[in-house]
Order: structure tokens, then sequence, then C-alpha cells
């Protein structure tokens, strides 16, 4: 989704800007969601914020709940001057490893946001690497604390990948995705010991590679996701 450009404020960007960013005229925020799970996609989302219509309450998403996620991923879809989601396989991730996947989700959401008609003039992504896109790029270490359109990304990275896994827990009840959203805690190293490896499960990963060597396969399999995106109409 793309209305208008515009220069963004301070207050809307973060309160510790770079240089460039000060300068950005629009200034794209990118972050990811489920780099560390056992199971399902890595999601990313990239966010141009509207200065003239200011979202309360962004922060990193790992520090609000569940509850006022759902609601600032609808206020932010709502009033962002433009924003997209994309993901990576769980067979990306295990052809190309993880962290080449989750660059790869990033490119897919800033070039989708851009494919849209809102082309950034910078993009801050959250950590200390950055994906190849076709536009002027930095790393922002805690940057979803700093900057409040890589907060916004977050928040929607998180969400749109909760509710994936929550589709997943639909058709897996036994393994608790709906609880742990894929991480390998103890319930979920548990199932995956007792039911076995689904094709949600990222088999370049420890555990889920060690359950596959013994012979731990679960039955009846539902199809998976393939690669994909989702953005404002």
């Amino acid at each position: 989704m793309a209305r208008r450009k515009t220069t963004p404020d301070e207050a809307q960007l973060g309160f510790e800007l770079t240089a460039s960013a000060a300068r950005a005229r629009c200034l794209c925020g990118v972050d990811e969601a489920g780099r560390g799970p056992l199971a399902g996609p890595v999601y990313a989302a990239a966010v141009v914020l509207d200065p003239a219509r200011p979202i309360k309450g962004l922060a990193d998403s790992k520090v609000l709940t569940a509850r006022r996620r759902e609601v600032l991923f609808d206020e932010i879809r709502e009033r962002a001057l433009g924003w997209h989601i994309a993901f990576a396989t769980v067979e990306e991730i295990d052809t190309i490893n993880i962290l080449h996947a989750t660059m790869l989700a990033m490119q897919r959401a800033v070039h989708g946001l851009a494919d849209a008609g809102l082309e950034p003039d910078l993009v801050q992504v959250d950590g200390n690497r950055c994906p190849q896109v076709r536009f002027a790029v930095e790393a922002i270490v805690k940057g979803d604390a700093k900057v409040q359109a890589i907060s916004a990304a977050s928040i929607l990275a998180k969400v749109a990948r909760d509710r994936e896994l929550l589709t997943l827990h639909a058709a897996y009840p036994q393994y608790g995705f709906d609880a742990h959203a894929g991480y390998g805690t103890p319930q979920h190293l548990a199932a995956l010991a007792e039911f076995g490896a689904t094709p949600h499960h990222r088999r370049s990963f420890a555990p889920v590679r060690e359950a596959i060597a013994l012979g731990r396969i679960a039955p009846a399999p539902v199809p998976a996701r393939g690669a994909s995106a989702e953005q404002a109409s």
C-alpha cells in the first residue's frame, strides 16, 4: 500500500536518529520474527510510518502483551504510509540456513513494499546485518527499541507469525504450537520425541534432525505453505 511521501519527524522515527535517518524523507523500518524456533517459517515486515498519523505505544514486540500486539497490528496497517509482510519457508531455511532465510524474508518485505508503490530512500534493519536490497540500508542494533518504524515492523512480523503457528496448532494440536510458537521449550521437545517431526519442522535444527535420525516422523502431514507475502490493499 502507498499513500503519499512525507518528511518524517523525530517522534515517529525514534529518539536515536542516525545522521542518514535524519535526512531521510521516506524511512522504512524492517524486523523479523521466528529465527530461533524449531518449526514454521521465518517472517519479516517492512513499514513506513506516517508522521501525520502517529501511533502510540510502539515498542519492541517482545515487551508487549499478545493482546497489545494485536491492537497495534491493526493500527499500524491502518495508519502507516505503507507496509508489507513476507516470509521464508521451512524448506528455504533448511536449504540456505536460517540467517540467509531471514535476510531473504527481509528482502521480500522491502521489495514488496517498493513494488506496491512506496520506495524508501533509507531502510533501517534491526540487528547487525542487512539484507540485499536496492535501497540505502543500515543495521541498527536493538533498533526495535530505538526506531519506531522498526518497532512497528517487529509487531507486524511477530503477529503474522504467531497467527501462522495457531494454524499449525489446529493441524497438530499435540505439539502445543499455540503455547510455544515453535520454540524449543521442554513441552515442544517432549512432543517432538513422542510424535516425531512434522513437515513444518526445520530439519536443519539439531533437535529435529536428531528426532528424524531416530525415525520419529509425524504421520498425516498437512501441506506446508509456499513462499508468498501479505501486503496492504
